[in-house]
C-alpha cells in the first residue's frame, strides 16, 4: 500500500471538518436574518431575508449529504486501514501505523503514544523503512 492510500483516510476525515464548519458558519448565517435583523437593519417582510435564509438552508442540507457520503466512505477506508495493518507482522510496527493512519497523529504524538523511548524520528523511520521494504 502507498502513502497516499495509506492517507484518505485522514484526508477525508479533515475534508468532513471543513465541511461541518461550512455548515455551522451558513447556521450563523441563516440565524442571523432569522433574528429580526438583517445586516443590522430592522425587518422588513420583503421576502428578502426568507429568501437568504431558504438558500442557506438548502446549501446546509446539501453539505450535509456530502457530508454523510464521506462518513461512509470513511467506514470503508477505515476498514481497508484496518485490514492492511492487521497483516503487518510486528507489533510495534502494527501500533504506528494504527496510530499514524487510524487515528490521524502526527509523528510526535505516535511517539507519545508508544510510550517511553520512542522518538518522532524513530517511529518515522520505523514507518519508512516498513513502507520501503514491502
Amino acid at each position: 500500500m502507498m502513502l497516499k492510500e495509506l492517507s484518505q483516510l485522514y484526508y477525508l476525515n479533515r475534508e468532513i471538518e471543513r465541511d461541518q464548519e461550512r455548515v455551522d458558519n451558513l447556521r450563523r448565517l441563516a440565524e442571523g436574518y432569522g433574528g429580526g435583523q438583517s445586516n443590522g437593519m430592522p425587518f422588513t417582510n420583503s421576502g428578502f431575508a426568507e429568501s437568504k435564509i431558504e438558500r442557506y438552508v438548502a446549501e446546509i442540507v446539501d453539505i450535509q449529504a456530502i457530508i454523510a457520503a464521506k462518513i461512509e466512505q470513511c467506514a470503508h477506508e477505515r476498514n481497508r486501514l484496518e485490514r492492511y495493518i492487521a497483516d503487518i507482522k510486528d507489533p510495534v510496527t502494527r501500533e504506528i501505523f494504527r496510530l499514524r493512519f487510524i487515528n490521524g497523529l502526527n509523528w510526535a504524538r505516535v511517539a507519545e503514544g508508544m510510550g517511553a523511548g520512542y522518538t518522532e524520528d524513530c517511529v518515522r523511520q520505523k514507518f519508512y523503512r516498513y513502507i520501503k521494504k514491502n
